[in-house]
């Protein structure tokens, strides 16, 4: 009959699990399960020490691992880690170790045995999860309809840049465009037409949109907003005279125009270094009042105050 020792080898090397001891004293391996040829392609004579572990690990993954549980081992606690496992002909795989801390009978650290498992299966489903939820993230931040930014992302952006432009003393200029006459534009042409001017009018004030940290959403209804961080009144009207030219010459046609025969838009600029006492509120409703302006005045046209 075989011994003990002999029937958990059978068992220890039978599982999938890749089983481990490391000597804490020498930190070199006393034993792993043969699995590791087969899942990485090191024989097991190849793993020495713990630098073989170490070393055998995704660079962007080492520190991090070998810290945690080097540390947890010095305490005496179990733990477990993710990480990116070398394979011999340069791949890698993830593994999750589980690790038991041994003591001897004064509560030293004696070794540490555990388990590595391969869970790279779970963990590209994790990552497929990750980016899906990153999708939908941003899906829920864009309109539907236009694909430009939608409120929702405007309300977040201004917060971040008002509160940046307070902290710096920095001017932060806003633009509100209005389509004219979008209502006769609908009862004209049909509200599947009038959806893609809406589109067509947003790719097309995309472009006056030069830097990284400038974001067009839109506004509301025919409505659009451009956020222009770290913008003077005199560069946000260049800005606004670049969206009323680039909506001209996308020659959109408007019959029902009570001004032209083509598309046209009304805009209202505003800027403001903000203050402890100025609120984001206020500001946008200043800069609705401009653009309520310009579009008393005839439309077609912008309106610019402080």
């Amino acid at each position: 009959m075989p011994d003990d020792s002999s029937v958990y080898k059978t068992l220890l090397e039978s599982t999938r699990a890749i089983p481990w001891k490391i000597d804490w004293k020498t930190m070199r391996f006393a034993y792993i399960g043969p699995q590791i040829e087969a899942l990485l392609g090191w024989p097991p004579e190849s793993w020495a020490s713990a630098e073989d572990w170490a070393s055998r690990m995704h660079p962007e993954d080492r520190e991090r691992v070998v810290d945690f549980c080097v540390s947890q081992s010095k305490n005496g606690c179990d733990h477990e880690a993710d990480y990116r496992a070398l394979t011999q002909d340069g791949r890698h795989v993830w593994i999750r170790d589980v690790v038991h801390v041994v003591r001897n009978a004064q509560g030293e650290v004696d070794s540490l045995v555990g388990f590595m498992f391969d869970i790279s299966e779970r963990k590209e489903t994790e990552l497929k999860l990750l980016a899906l939820q990153k999708e939908l993230e941003a899906l829920s931040f864009k309109d539907g309809l236009t694909g430009v930014a939608n409120r929702r992302m405007f309300d977040t952006v201004l917060e971040t840049e008002w509160t940046q432009a307070r902290r710096h003393c920095q001017p932060l200029s806003l633009i509100l465009i209005d389509i004219d006459y979008f209502k006769q534009y609908n009862d004209h042409y049909g509200h599947i037409q009038g959806d893609d001017c809406l589109r067509r009018v947003g790719q097309t004030l995309g472009a006056a949109a030069m830097r990284a940290r400038d974001l067009l959403a839109r506004f509301g209804g025919e409505e659009f907003a451009l956020i222009l961080p770290e913008t003077d009144g005199a560069a946000a009207r260049t800005v606004a005279e670049r969206c009323r030219n680039l909506i001209f010459k996308a020659q959109i046609p408007h019959a029902n125009s009570a001004i032209s025969q083509i598309l046209t838009v009304s805009l209202g600029v505003g800027t403001l270094i903000p203050g402890h006492q100025d609120q984001a509120l206020a500001f946008i409703e200043s800069v609705d009042r401009r653009l309520y302006e310009a579009k008393q005045a005839g439309r077609n046209r912008i309106a610019a105050g402080g």
